[in-house]
């Protein structure tokens, strides 16, 4: 399995900031990057995607702001545990969680239809979704991919095989 990478399509209507910021979301909310886990720096993760540093910097600001990762000088930036305990149903959080994935999955070249078969298949128990044979690289030449590994997940993948 391959490291979480943040991939940014230069050629979307989505901001650069708001697709890095959806990635990153999904990627804690799903439990892809861990609490603790270290984060790039904002100018090595910029340099990475070959985006200005102020907007990776706004994508964190965000993140912080939603209490999904936490700053601290000397130490980096990390993510943030996540409340332990569930909630109710909250439709503005459905909302965000739908718009987060959205951006990604268009950040990563999804048509409408394709994101749509995702969540069906996500929804599926069956063991092995229907349409798992989807084109890694979708958006062809058009899409303007650029991948900045994400510190610390290869070797917490390695561990975990």
């Amino acid at each position: 399995m391959s490291d979480p990478a943040v991939r940014v399509d230069t050629t979307s209507q989505v901001a650069p900031y708001e697709q890095i910021r959806a990635q990153l979301a999904a990627l804690i909310r799903t439990g892809r990057l861990a609490e603790g886990e270290r984060l790039p720096t904002v100018r090595q993760l910029a340099a990475d995607l070959g985006l200005a540093p102020g907007t990776v910097a706004r994508a964190y600001r965000e993140l912080e702001a939603a209490e999904l990762i936490r700053t601290r000088r000397g130490a980096g930036t990390r993510v943030a545990a996540l409340p332990s305990e569930p909630h109710a149903h909250d439709a503005d959080q459905l909302t965000t969680l739908a718009r987060d994935f959205t951006s990604a999955a268009r950040a990563l070249g999804a048509d409408t239809e394709d994101i749509l078969t995702a969540v069906r298949d996500a929804l599926d128990p069956g063991p092995a979704s229907s349409s798992a044979t989807a084109d890694s690289g979708a958006g062809g030449p058009k899409t303007a991919e650029a991948s900045a590994q994400v510190t610390g997940v290869r070797n917490r993948l390695e561990q975990q095989a």
